[in-house]
């Protein structure tokens, strides 16, 4: 009799600081995600000195669900000193560490970490969707950023915001800023691929104020200079050439939906002139209508089609997004 594969086992990582607003939905997705070849064992929830009520709500959750366990600092000492807590406490050699302040799809954890049947294997990160509307300026601007560094992540990974990697090491240097940056350079270092699990979708919400969106690259840019003056690691992000490439297909991409635009705007006014010409000046009702061939074909084949080569339509243009 065959037997099952046995599922690969993750201890799940949680680093807090004042998230009562987000931290049950959190704990919820969690426990509710959908796993197949994936076990959740246990879920470590770090909370760095909370003055709101993102303690006491673990701690219900700890008491009516014995893998969640809460560990408490009582002073802010970063996100780096959270994590090294969470590694001295996680039993699993496969990790998955999560921000507090995001939400994991009902999938996520499995699409991060069924990749680790592959022992080659060591890093694996989320696709990262912003749930700030595109309406106003700084919106637009997560949305754009993310959706840049999505396409750069299908080339070369550059992961953040929730990440599973294999625990090949004990800690992380408490000088160390940018600690996904880090555990790639660790990974990386030990001959162990990393890869982009762009199925596994976390959600975020991204800055409101320029002042912040700024605050957050500056900090994130000077902790990746840092990483690569002391460590000689480089995230595909600071690589300006690959970023450069990405860019401008965004802007070709741009560039052509605009021309698009325009042309059509061009026509539909020649077709309204044209219209208004037969009803005015020719008297013309188009009782029987003067067919547009080209239309009678197979619609189906046609969308297949147009599907694989037109990238300006409206939804091919939402898929992207």
């Amino acid at each position: 009799m065959e037997h099952d594969k046995p599922k690969l086992r993750c201890s799940v990582g949680i680093t807090a600081y004042n998230e009562e607003a987000n931290i049950r939905r959190l704990l919820d997705a969690l426990l509710a995600q959908h796993l197949r070849d994936v076990d959740i064992t246990e879920i470590i929830v770090v909370a760095s000195a909370c003055t709101d009520n993102t303690v006491p709500i673990v701690e219900s959750y700890v008491a009516a669900e014995p893998r969640i366990k809460l560990f408490v600092q009582p002073r802010r000492e970063g996100k780096t000193s959270a994590i090294n807590v969470f590694l001295a406490n996680a039993h699993e050699v496969i990790c998955v560490l999560e921000s507090g302040d995001t939400l994991p799809d009902e999938d996520a954890v499995e699409h991060l970490v069924r990749m680790f049947a592959d022992p080659t294997v060591g890093m694996t990160g989320a696709h990262k969707i912003p749930v700030n509307t595109p309406d106003h300026l700084v919106g637009l601007f997560t949305h754009l950023r993310l959706r840049l560094e999505h396409q750069l992540c299908l080339e070369i990974p550059r992961l953040g915001e929730m990440i599973a990697f294999r625990k090949v090491f004990e800690r992380i240097p408490p000088d160390v800023a940018m600690d996904e940056a880090f555990v790639e350079a660790l990974v990386v270092q030990r001959g162990m691929q990393v890869r982009y699990a762009p199925d596994a979708v976390v959600y975020n919400t991204g800055p409101d104020t320029i002042r912040d969106f700024v605050k957050q690259r500056r900090r994130n840019h000077a902790g990746h200079l840092y990483l690569k003056s002391k460590y000689g690691y480089a995230v595909s992000s600071i690589q300006n050439t690959r970023v450069a490439k990405v860019a401008l297909k965004e802007i070709w991409g741009a560039v052509r939906l605009v021309w698009t635009l325009v042309l059509l705007a061009v026509l539909e006014s020649w077709a309204r002139l044209l219209g208004w010409y037969d009803f005015a000046i020719k008297k013309d009702r188009h009782v029987v209508w003067d067919m547009a061939w080209s239309q009678k074909t197979d619609v189906e084949a046609e969308r297949a089609q147009a599907e694989q080569t037109d990238d300006t339509r409206p939804t091919a243009i939402a898929r992207k997004i």
